[in-house]
């Protein structure tokens, strides 16, 4: 069992920055891969980035390639996403999530085992 909980998100001018930050707890933090993604009104819930359990690897989606940064801190069992150039199209609630089996990175939904309750984004332009 793996329980997250992200950190409060909150309201952002378009072109401003904000992290996000994840807390694990449960299983091993460091044996497993962990993800972001983000579910707009009236969308589906989409992969935003994704990192190995050594925070050597990373896969972030084309829409933040170049302005999203996963990391980790396995000493911390914390995993963030460091968001910059922010636009209104990236407002909708961020969800971070575990993949305990994973093999290697992947953007499916299907494939992570827990998730975080959510974050709020805002961003105004």
């Amino acid at each position: 069992q793996v329980w997250l909980v992200e950190s409060v998100g909150g309201l952002v001018q378009a072109g401003g920055s904000l992290r996000l930050s994840c807390a694990a707890s449960g299983r091993t933090f460091s044996r497993y891969s962990m993800g972001w993604f983000r579910q707009a009104p009236c969308k589906d819930r989409e992969f935003v980035a994704a990192i190995t359990w050594s925070g050597v690897n990373t896969l972030y989606a084309d829409s933040v390639k170049c302005r999203f940064t996963i990391s980790r801190d396995n000493a911390k069992n914390t995993v963030y996403l460091q968001m910059n150039s922010l636009k209104p199209d990236d407002t909708a609630v961020y969800y971070c999530a575990a993949d305990v089996y994973a093999s290697s990175l992947s953007f499916a939904i299907g494939e992570y085992d827990y998730w975080g309750q959510g974050t709020q984004v805002t961003v105004s332009s």
